[in-house]
Formats: structure tokens, C-alpha cells, sequence
């Protein structure tokens, strides 16, 4: 396994990340608990989740998982929908009482997708409110924020921060093959980050499967495409022991790659990228679950 270091927190974590939204799909949760297990006793120790994964289901399985010492073997992130203080400290609570643990390594905004999020996070009594409190009261010990929408927001995301002398440790987002041709967040979100020291965790590096459909690239381009860019961790959906083993042959054979290797990967991709039709978390509103489920932020239903 690879190993980075996170932004400018100083701690070490696997390049590969455990996404845990996919580990809350299998029939049987003693399968999922395998997996998890496997990925940490292989090299993994980035673990991802959310509150709002599968109703809940892949904290519950990821609590369940790091019992018997492996709780102390990993970096343990989650995600808070709510936008109101009120409603993020009562998620936060519910997460770290689902993952049976009195804190987090990462505590992030999850799927920060409109324009207005950043507003409603660091308003009067907005969310950062609650996600201070957590961290001075150690239920979480780094903030971040995500999303996947478009480039824009992640930026205005980071301003409003700066306005509110708000640093982040961490920022989530696509980073893909395709990513570079279209409303592009290596182009546009990547170089702030580095250049502000910012962890860098890469998301969707085959589009939840959608970038393969195109049949320009392999799974293990996407992982290598993504490792090759200045990630911390690039996290990715494993739900069977075939793609844990397939994550693992990733890092496994990575080496970083010369100009001309990214150029071809790109030609190959460029057609096929250009119009977004295998991102369609960036084009459609498929992959917004608070958009369909806005009580989750806090915002009441039109």
C-alpha cells in the first residue's frame, strides 16, 4: 500500500480510500464487515462514510467493523448533511453513536452542490458552528467539506471560508479522466488546494462505473489516473473482495507517470468527456441525495 500525507495535518493515510457508501449494499452485513476488515488488515486505513449512506446502514456496518482493535488501525471520516447548527450537532452525535466511537479523524460538509451552501454553512448558527463545538469538545479532530457538482462551488466554498478566516484541512471531490475535460476540478479546484496546502481527496475516479461504460479506460487507468494527480487519498467503492483485490493491485502497481502517459490517457478520453455524458453526477441530479431529501440539510421542501 501507498501511503501520503494528509494536506498539512501531518498524519500518514493509505492513498487508497475505503468508500462507504458501497460497503452498505451487501445482503449479508457480515460480508460487508469481511470487506472492511480485509481492506484494513491489507493496508488500507482511510475509511470513508456518511450519515446519510444507506439510511444509516454503512455507519452501522462500519462500527460493527472497527470493533476488536481496528478502530485504532484506521483514519475515520464521515460526512453531515445539515446546514443548521442544530441539525449538524444532532447528525454528528448520530454518526459517532452508529460508527461506536467518541470521535472522528475527519468530520466533513457533505455534498456542498449549490451555490448558496457555503452561505447557509458559515451563517449565524449555520453548521460550522456545530463543527467547531465538535472538535473543541474531541468528537472530531479535522474538518473538510465535499461535493461533486461543479468546480464553482467548490470555490466560492473556499472563499467564503477565507471571509470567515476558515481553513480547511481537507476538500473531496472528482477527480477522474474525464474530469479534465469538463467543468474540470483538477483544472480549476486542484491548484488552490495544493497551493493552500489542503488535503486533497479524490472521489469518482470511475464514475461509479460510468466512465468504464465509455470504453476508453480500465479500472486500474482510473485508479492510476487519480494516484498520478497530488492526491492524499483517492477513495473508491468496494463492495466484493474482486474489487478490494482490484484497489489493491492499483496501488500496488502505480508508478508515476510521465507526460506523455497522462497525454494519451486524455486522448483516449477527450470524445467520449466532452459533453459530461459519463459524469452524471455533474450534469443531472441523480447522485443528490439532499436534493431529494432536503429535510437532511435543513431546508424546508417547496
Amino acid at each position: 500500500m501507498l501511503y501520503r500525507t494528509l494536506g498539512q495535518t501531518q498524519e500518514t493515510v493509505s492513498a487508497i480510500g475505503l468508500g462507504g457508501f458501497h460497503i452498505g449494499h451487501q445482503e449479508d452485513e457480515q460480508e460487508s464487515i469481511k470487506i472492511i476488515r480485509s481492506a484494513i488488515d491489507r493496508g488500507i486505513t482511510f475509511m470513508d462514510n456518511c450519515w446519510d449512506y444507506n439510511d444509516g446502514v454503512s455507519e452501522l456496518r462500519m462500527g460493527k467493523a472497527l470493533r476488536d482493535g481496528y478502530r485504532e488501525q484506521v483514519f475515520l471520516m464521515t460526512k453531515i448533511d445539515g446546514r443548521t447548527k442544530k441539525l449538524a450537532a444532532q447528525q454528528i452525535d448520530e454518526s459517532l453513536q452508529r460508527l461506536q466511537t467518541d470521535h472522528v479523524d475527519l468530520l466533513q460538509f457533505h455534498e456542498v452542490i449549490r451555490v448558496e451552501d457555503p452561505d447557509r454553512i458559515f451563517a449565524e448558527s449555520g453548521a460550522v458552528e456545530a463543527f467547531l463545538e465538535a472538535q473543541q469538545a474531541g468528537k472530531c479532530r479535522y474538518i473538510g467539506f465535499t461535493g461533486h457538482k461543479d468546480p464553482f462551488v467548490h470555490l466560492r466554498m473556499l472563499e467564503v471560508a477565507k471571509q470567515h478566516s476558515f481553513h480547511f484541512d481537507t476538500v473531496q471531490m472528482p477527480l477522474n479522466v474525464m474530469d479534465a475535460h469538463f467543468r474540470s476540478f483538477e483544472h480549476q479546484v486542484l491548484p488552490a488546494l495544493v497551493e493552500s496546502g489542503i488535503g486533497v481527496l479524490g472521489m469518482k475516479s470511475m464514475g461509479d462505473g460510468h466512465i468504464l461504460k465509455s470504453n476508453t479506460v480500465s479500472a486500474i487507468d482510473c485508479l492510476h489516473y487519480a494516484l498520478n494527480l497530488p492526491t492524499s487519498v483517492v477513495i473508491t467503492g468496494i463492495d466484493s473482495m474482486e474489487i478490494l483485490d482490484q484497489a489493491i493491485a492499483a496501488a500496488d502497481t502505480f508508478e508515476p507517470m510521465d507526460a506523455e502517459t497522462v497525454k494519451a490517457l486524455l486522448t483516449r478520453t477527450a470524445e467520449a468527456a466532452a459533453s459530461g455524458r459519463y459524469e452524471p453526477f455533474k450534469t443531472n441530479n441523480q447522485f443528490d441525495a439532499t436534493a431529494a431529501n432536503p429535510e437532511w440539510i435543513g431546508v424546508p421542501a417547496a
